[in-house]
């Protein structure tokens, strides 16, 4: 028997896209995400607010890593896990300050020019990890999913 998950597991599994910080690039970048995440259980919603979330992400190692140079690499991975999937963006640019890249707004803050894409990042992904290396910032945006024949554990709801 054939099911989603044994498709996934042997055509789609992991793929890589590196390009140059371009901006030009991002629309390309995001038919590559796009393409991988079609046919997952995944709702729409959840696989554009993905989509642009990596954009997202991108734009601001363009922006902050790389001073908006055009000629640098990033690097981008995907892959299909039991339970997730995972994305992995590699640039190796600035890194950010620490603080900036663990704190969470509280509610009745305000919102400063730069922190809204952070807050989507976060919204679109249920676990988002900075690595700094040594040269650069991997980022790793984690979406759980539930793959046919698994049931979500630890989600609350029965039936």
């Amino acid at each position: 028997m054939l099911t989603l998950a044994s498709v996934m597991r042997s055509e789609r599994k992991k793929r890589k896209l590196e390009f140059s910080s371009h901006p030009g690039n991002l629309a390309l970048m995001r038919n590559f995400v796009r393409h991988f995440l079609d046919n997952m259980p995944i709702s729409e919603r959840d696989r554009t607010l993905m989509v642009l979330g990596v954009d997202e992400a991108c734009t601001n190692i363009i922006r902050h890593a790389y001073e908006l140079r055009d000629d640098k690499l990033i690097a981008l991975s995907l892959e299909i896990r039991d339970d997730c999937v995972r994305m992995r963006l590699r640039d190796y640019g600035m890194q950010p300050p620490a603080e900036a890249l663990h704190r969470r707004r509280r509610r009745d803050e305000v919102i400063k020019p730069g922190g809204l894409g952070l807050m989507m990042i976060r919204n679109a992904f249920d676990q988002v990890d900075y690595i700094l290396r040594r040269r650069g910032t991997e980022l790793v945006l984690t979406k759980k999913i539930v793959l046919a024949g698994k049931e979500a554990r630890g989600n609350g709801s029965s039936g």
